[in-house]
């Protein structure tokens, strides 16, 4: 009988990840959208800091007050803006403010990461087919808000996380980069997620990777 392999480090990530610095000169500007504690934008940051990603942050925008990306940020010297979406009527008009902002820094691609707003037209339009989403599931199964716990409850013996291009349809579009992590018959939300989140931080370099290293169109 083979044993489950149980940790996350050593679960499969497809494809594999891009080491060392990317080919082309010219750095990616990237705008990051983050809500929560910004973990997946750390790992960005500090790729960025150590030569490994070709690429730059120039502003990050927040939209939670209580944001703990925020003081991350400061940790890298990279400028933050707080749009607070209850300041907002619809969707469109906080997705809008994020194009002015995005495009007055010049951003080539948007990432969101750890983003809890569905985004419109509006944003997709404006940076067509560069908008991309990390979820914690392997798309197309669990979509949605409390992917890790739809998981559990379909009692499935593999789930993960993946890195995709955004559509207007919530957690669909191309995928990047997935990474498999195994649900162990002992798990809860808080074991599973942070195994989840270990592959996270490595699938979201490399997709990001991926792209820095794609020759200008």
């Amino acid at each position: 009988m083979i044993a489950a392999n149980t940790n996350s480090t050593d679960c499969l990530i497809s494809p594999a990840l891009i080491e060392g610095k990317a080919k082309i000169a010219t750095p990616l500007k990237i705008g990051v959208l983050a809500s929560g504690s910004g973990s997946n934008f750390e790992v960005i940051a500090q790729a960025i800091q150590k030569g490994q990603l070709n690429a730059e942050i120039p502003v990050l925008i927040y939209n939670n007050p209580e944001a703990k990306a925020v003081a991350r940020a400061k940790k890298y010297g990279i400028p933050s803006i707080l749009l607070n979406h209850r300041d907002c009527k619809t969707r469109e008009e906080l997705d809008t403010k994020i194009v002015k902002i995005f495009q007055a820094h010049n951003v080539e691609w948007v990432v969101m990461a750890g983003w809890m707003r569905i985004v419109t037209k509006v944003l997709l339009d404006a940076f067509a087919d560069k908008v991309i989403n990390i979820h914690p599931s392997l798309l197309p199964s669990f979509p949605g808000i409390r992917a890790v716990e739809q998981a559990l409850a379909a009692k499935v013996k593999i789930t993960g996380c993946t890195v995709h291009i955004a559509r207007l349809e919530v957690d669909s579009g191309p995928i990047l980069m997935q990474a498999a992590v195994p649900v162990l018959t002992d798990d809860t939300p808080e074991t599973l997620h942070a195994r989840i989140q270990v592959q996270e931080h490595k699938i979201m370099l490399g997709a990001i990777a991926l792209i820095a290293d794609r020759p200008p169109i």
